[in-house]
């Protein structure tokens, strides 16, 4: 089975709908699959619901869905860097559903790992557990959260093999490995393709199990999110 697309458009061309849930890898800026965003922003795709850690900034990452009007609901944990967010928002032009940063990451892990619900500390006695199954274990309050499965994941890796196996830099894999996990297909963008053999497997992140389909995007923008330097002395 050939898992490797010749770009992105062609990987996401006859598996993204109207009306889907997409999972997006990355933390803030880092570790997001721009050239598979971009691309999904191409395909004209309508009412996404996108499970996130956070929506991007004004004119990248999934902001730019986001000024597309293509997004109609967020299942994130940040959203503080995105103006547009903020506007629809309050506007009410955009569905929200607000998830502990943990709970988002359990929320994808247990999704691909075949589990459906779990009980969690986190957000008891707050608007998070509002409506949901509270439950005591050993004398502590638990708030019930059920799991996340994406229709289409898009994950960025640094590097893959053609079998999808997957190593992650760095900060990059705080939620491309359970965003991978969750999707009943799953896309990865990578910046260097080997071939099968040529990853020490006691390094690899994510098995290619997870994978579906592979981009290679070697030169990615990388745009930093917050710039801060030192003043000059």
């Amino acid at each position: 089975m050939n898992k490797v697309y010749p770009d992105a458009a062609t990987a996401l061309k006859d598996i993204v709908k109207d009306g889907q849930t997409i999972a997006v890898g990355g933390f803030g800026l880092c570790g997001i699959p721009e050239a598979l965003i971009a691309a999904l922003r191409d395909s004209g795709v309508q009412n996404l619901t996108a499970i996130s850690n956070n929506a991007g900034v004004d004119g990248f990452g999934l902001g730019q869905l986001l000024s597309t009007r293509q997004i109609k609901k967020m299942i994130a944990s940040y959203v503080g860097e995105n103006k547009e967010f903020e506007r629809q928002y309050l506007a009410g032009e955009l569905e929200l559903e607000f998830t502990p940063q943990g709970t988002l990451a359990e929320k994808l892990r247990a999704g691909g790992a075949g589990i459906p619900a779990f009980f969690t500390k986190t957000g008891v006695g707050t608007l998070v557990a509002e409506g949901k199954e509270i439950r005591e274990f050993d004398g502590a309050r638990y708030v019930m959260e059920r799991s996340l499965v994406a229709d289409v994941s898009l994950v960025k890796a640094q590097k893959a093999d053609r079998a999808g196996n997957l190593v992650f830099n760095k900060t990059a894999r705080n939620f491309n490995p359970n965003v991978a996990m969750a999707g009943k297909i799953t896309v990865v963008e990578v910046e260097e393709l080997v071939e099968v053999g040529q990853l020490d497997p006691d390094q690899i992140h994510t098995a290619g199990i997870f994978v579906h389909r592979i981009v290679v995007n070697a030169t990615p923008e990388k745009r930093i999110e917050q710039r801060t330097v030192s003043a000059a002395k």
